[in-house]
This record gives C-alpha cells, sequence and structure tokens, in this order.
C-alpha cells in the first residue's frame, strides 16, 4: 500500500532524469572550461569557471574567506577552502589555469602578492602576478593590489580588477583621454578616477565601517530600530544636512542622529536611513572638495557605481543631491575584471578563439 507523501515511481524517474541532466550541463561546462577565477576576500569567495568567450558557465559562492577558513592557514586551510571550491572542477578539466583577486594576496592571505604603483593599467597588474602551487597540484596565479604612495598612502585589493571589469564594458575607454569616475560603496568606500585605461588615483572612506561602529558600539544605536524598509526621505535628509550644513565635519554633525530623536523630530525607526545619509552625505562633500582640488567636480559626472545593488542605488540618490545625475551601476565587474587579467597575463586567449569561431 502506498503512503501519503511517498514518491511515485514518475516521480523517481524524473528525479533521475533531472540528475542526469544536470550531471550532463556540468559535464559539458567542464568540457568548454579554459579558465578558473577567484575573487576571494575576507570575509567569502567566489569562484567562476568561464569558456573560451569569457562567458560564465557556473559559479560557486563560500564563506571560506581568509577569516574563516575551514582550518587555520598553518594546517592547510587555504588548501582545503580552494579544494572545497573548485576540486571537481580541476577534476574534470586538469590544468586549468586558475586566476585569484582580494585579500587572498594580502599580507594575511594565501601568498601576498606586492601592490602596483599607481598609476595603474592591467598590464601593469598582470606583470605583477605572483604564483603559488596548491597541494591539488594547480597554480593560482593571485592578481597584486594598487598602492598610490604620499604624504597619506592609500591601497586597494580587491577594487582594481573590479575596475578594470568595468573599463572592459566600452573597449574606446582604453584610447580615452578624457577623466572617469569608479565608486565602490561597501565597508570601505573607494572612488576612483581613471583616464587611459590606468587607475590614476583613488580615495578611501570609511563610510560602512563607521556606520556599523556608531549603529552597534556608542549611545546613537540607543535609541535606533532596524525599520521595517528603507525611508527614502530620512536619508536623503541626513544626505543634505552633510551638504549643507557639514562644514565643521561629520563630529560635529553625527550626534545629530540622537538630539533628533530626543527632540521627537526623527523616530527610533528613521534614525538609521537618517545616519546612513548623513555619513554618505559626509564621504559625497568629502569627495566633491578632493575633486575640486583637481579642478573637477561631481556636477556633471558620470561615475559608475560597482557593488550591492540596492547599496548603489542609495548612492545614486544621494549623488544626485550633488548635482549628479548620470550615475550608473556596473553589473558582474568582478567577472569581467578577472576574465581581463586573465587575457592581459596570457592564462586565456580570446583572440585565437575568436579566429576558429570564424
Amino acid at each position: 500500500m502506498k503512503h501519503a507523501g511517498s514518491p511515485t515511481p514518475s516521480d523517481a524517474q524524473a528525479a533521475v532524469g533531472a540528475a542526469k541532466a544536470s550531471a550532463q550541463a556540468n559535464a559539458e561546462a567542464n568540457s568548454q572550461a579554459v579558465l578558473i577565477a577567484l575573487d576571494w576576500g575576507t570575509t567569502s569567495l567566489r569562484a567562476y569557471l568561464y569558456d573560451a568567450s569569457g562567458k560564465v558557465l557556473a559559479t560557486r559562492a563560500s564563506t571560506a574567506g581568509i577569516m574563516n577558513l575551514p582550518r587555520s592557514a598553518e594546517q592547510g586551510g587555504f588548501d582545503a577552502a580552494f579544494e572545497d571550491a573548485c576540486g571537481a572542477w580541476l577534476d574534470a578539466a586538469p590544468g586549468t589555469p586558475v586566476i585569484a583577486a582580494g585579500m587572498v594576496g594580502s599580507a594575511q592571505g594565501w601568498l601576498e602578492a606586492p601592490y602596483v604603483d599607481a598609476p595603474a593599467s592591467a598590464d601593469a597588474l598582470a606583470a605583477g602576478i605572483v604564483r603559488l602551487k596548491a597541494a591539488c597540484g594547480a597554480t593560482l596565479h593571485i592578481i597584486p593590489g594598487v598602492l598610490q604612495r604620499g604624504e597619506l598612502p592609500n591601497v586597494m585589493r580587491g577594487e582594481e580588477t573590479q575596475i578594470f571589469g568595468a573599463l572592459s564594458e566600452d573597449s574606446s575607454d582604453a584610447d580615452n583621454s578624457q577623466r572617469a569616475l569608479i565608486g565602490l560603496p561597501g565597508t570601505h568606500a573607494k572612488w576612483a578616477v581613471v583616464q587611459a585605461g590606468r587607475i590614476e588615483r583613488f580615495h578611501t572612506f570609511m563610510t560602512g565601517e563607521v556606520f556599523g561602529a556608531l549603529r552597534e558600539h556608542t549611545i546613537l544605536g540607543r535609541t535606533m530600530v532596524t525599520p521595517d524598509r528603507p525611508d527614502s526621505e530620512t536619508f536623503l535628509r541626513g544626505v543634505n544636512i552633510a551638504r549643507d550644513k557639514g562644514q565643521a565635519g561629520v563630529l560635529a554633525t553625527v550626534f545629530s542622529s540622537r538630539t533628533l530623536g530626543l527632540t521627537g523630530q526623527l523616530s527610533r525607526e528613521q534614525q538609521p536611513d537618517y545616519l546612513s545619509g548623513l555619513l554618505i552625505g559626509h564621504e559625497l562633500a568629502g569627495l566633491e572638495t578632493v575633486l575640486k582640488q583637481q579642478q573637477s567636480s561631481l556636477a556633471g559626472q558620470s561615475p559608475r557605481l560597482i557593488g550591492n545593488e540596492a547599496l548603489c542605488e542609495r548612492y545614486r540618490v544621494a549623488l544626485a543631491q550633488f548635482g549628479c545625475t548620470q550615475a550608473e551601476l556596473v553589473k558582474h565587474a568582478t567577472e569581467r575584471g578577472l576574465w581581463r587579467v586573465a587575457s592581459q597575463a596570457g592564462l586565456v586567449n580570446p583572440a585565437a578563439h575568436a579566429a576558429q569561431a570564424g
């Protein structure tokens, strides 16, 4: 007698058929693979499998960032995380080249890839690649970060690859003498000025980390309640306070997220969005100041934004308050950047593929 909820023969056949189809699709993807690329950061690892045209065939995501390995680095934690993410791909397609970007190349990573100096091109990144042999026998090619020297040095590691991915959207960028602005909102927001296919200079704002610290570890967070949905109007109120009344700096305005609550002008649910707007507004005001020192301005620019879509949308709305109404989100910048640097390094040969296809 068949019990309720038991699979029927047709259900079982369908499951077997689906498993076979999935296995066949994986086999076909592996047979077309020419590159494995890793975006390996502090808290996460994402792996991509590419075909010869630069199309992503498959992806793998893991929480095994460099500070969250399955076991310590001394006990083979990096090898274990790499094997978990890419072992099946390498077993199916031995010898597939592997490239990696991000904190995996930091001093705390698997192997340090020394920074290249700004101004930096994709060719400079390719020339600065360092190589290591994994326990499984695969060779990892680790992309270096970028260092801006000076009285206040600045660094990026991982963002440089995303920037070149954004530039690869328009092949004319490499010959374009006009400066462009690329923003990467996040924990440590980056703003890069690019020209002629090079990262000329960049600025870092610890906006995301400061928001988290203020929200969780100061008196400001005591009266805050996380809202059910973002409050755009309150967010813009914070942005405009920073723009119009922030001349004394963030330290002189940030306490208003509490005092506006104490005086009944902000609800507990509004305070987080106000604080977010206030900090992002100060970031953009600071960016405007440094751009003006370089005989430029936010107004009239068409910056490209890379990162979480919801956060980038917040920045797009905030930028409009500074006269910058043409900001656009760039999708898949990481995947494109990894492919581009791999191509510059000779790990893949898109031209040969194009010739064969023709």
